[in-house]
């Protein structure tokens, strides 16, 4: 029986050599091309990241694109998830199709679709896609040279066409002259080449090429990242620093003191410096799991908030039909006004830096100016590797409301857009949603400061363990 293939929250993902195989990338690709046939839709960009296998994994897919008569724009080399995206809007592209899964364990290798305005491409259009994937491929796959000789395969150079958008929007001698200096975690992933190119002084760390990722998920949060927070720490000419993602969307902080900067702070700062020094306006898209403290700021600069599923398809798809002037999601997805509609981790952190050159303040002093604006608040999130049976039991508990309180945080109200928030008082919450892309159980909350956080994270695992298996 064939393998079941499912596109999560961002893309079809799994581990490498088991489910993630050439056999099953040729399925979903021509699934895509029926798709797209469909839709009469005729080419497609190509890329992939620093992750085992890439190259093999975009070859077959654009093989099988071009057995559909579709021609293919492939990537020389290593490429940035925001580097295809731009790719299909400025070649004028259809689709784009990135060969990464992102910021999950190096085992894993993925498949995300990209839409002709420069963003995931948007729930309806993935359902449509998953009908379309067969059991079996049955397209013999078109030699790249054959492709080449009927017209089928152009190799473009996305990572220049990135770089001049870059420097077509930013003022660069700003930031590269400005009194700080940066350090960049590149995580080994696809954001290294870039950064080196654009931030020339920077600090650089994990900037190889080693698709093993030293066996270490290259997901942006702190406990991933305590090389650069060190590396701030220890060296006192360094004022910020910066992190990616495998794949460059996402995007971790840090501050002068070697503090990690999340993004529920990032996008507070996004807000501040679009609306209030750049004069810029729209609604404010956040997902489920991003603070409410963006809706009271967006209260303040009277703008309107919509909170959407997790997931940044459902941001890019409102940017696509509305206004928007920040987009943005917990796990380091952010999107701004005036770029494509897409996460990229480099680009918010040069608006960041951007911000910090115009004013002359550190992030330290950015993020205090929000707290006089919203109040101070501090976030958490632990991931539980639990077994399904009782992940599935916790969430039967959450939809039969058997959580009336937290150790001593009694539940006030509870709201389930995408997952569960229980609301415990003013300024805390709780929220307890399954991962789309990993097998763990996410628990988020927020409190005025980290030792609270801390207390109703631990409140809460021992009291949905305790319920679970009761």
């Amino acid at each position: 029986m064939a393998t079941k293939i499912k596109f999560g929250t961002d893309g079809w993902r799994a581990i490498i050599a088991d489910d993630y195989t050439v056999d099953n990338v040729m399925r979903v690709t021509e699934g895509t091309a029926l798709w797209m046939k469909e839709k009469n839709y005729t080419s497609v960009v190509i890329g992939h990241d620093c992750r085992f296998g890439g190259k093999l994994f975009a070859e077959t897919a654009t093989k099988i694109f071009g057995a559909h008569g579709i021609k293919v724009k492939l990537a020389k080399g290593f490429v940035s998830t925001p580097m295809v995206s731009l790719g299909v809007v400025k070649t004028k592209s259809d689709l784009g199709v990135v060969i990464t899964a992102s910021h999950n364990p190096p085992t894993y290798n993925g498949f995300k679709l990209k839409s002709n305005f420069g963003g995931p491409t948007i729930p309806a259009d993935i359902a449509a896609v998953e009908a379309l994937l067969p059991d079996v491929c049955t397209a013999e796959p078109m030699s790249m040279d054959a492709m080449t000789e009927n017209g089928l395969l152009e190799y473009v150079d996305l990572e220049t066409i990135y770089l001049d958008h870059v420097k077509a929007n930013f003022d660069l001698d700003l930031i590269n002259n400005a009194p700080f200096k940066v350090a960049y975690d590149a995580m080994y992933g696809a954001g290294q080449n870039a950064v080196r190119k654009l931030l020339p002084g920077a600090v650089l760390l994990h900037c190889d090429d080693d698709p093993s990722f030293k066996g270490q998920a290259p997901e942006p949060i702190h406990k991933n990242l305590g090389k650069l927070s060190e590396t701030i720490k220890n060296d006192a000419s360094i004022t910020v620093g910066l992190a990616n993602d495998g794949d460059a969307d996402r995007i971790g902080m840090y501050d002068e003191d070697g503090n990690f900067v999340d993004s529920h702070h990032l996008l507070l700062l996004l807000l501040n410096y679009m609306v209030k020094y750049k004069n810029e306006t729209g609604k404010v898209i956040i997902t489920f799991s991003v603070t409410d403290k963006m809706e009271k700021l967006a209260k303040q600069f009277g703008l309107d908030v919509e909170v959407t599923k997790i997931g940044f398809k459902y941001i890019a798809e409102i940017m696509t039909q509305e206004d928007v002037v920040v987009g943005g999601e917990e796990s380091g997805g952010l999107a701004v006004k005036g770029h494509i509609p897409e996460r990229d981790g480099i680009w918010m952190g040069l608006l960041v830096m951007e911000f910090m050159a115009k004013t002359g303040k550190t992030i330290k002093q950015l993020v205090h100016d929000i707290y006089d604006m919203v109040g101070a608040f501090s976030t958490g999130r632990d991931d539980l590797h639990i077994t399904d049976e009782l992940k599935h039991s916790i969430i039967d508990n959450c939809k039969n409301d058997v959580y009336s309180a937290f150790g001593s945080y009694e539940v006030g109200k509870t709201e389930n857009i995408d997952g569960y928030k229980f609301w415990l008082a003013e300024d805390k919450w709780l929220m307890i949603r399954p991962s789309g892309t990993e097998p763990v159980l996410r628990v988020y909350a927020q409190a005025p400061d980290a030792k609270e956080v801390r207390s109703i994270l631990d409140a809460a695992q021992g009291t949905l363990l305790q319920k679970a298996t009761a």
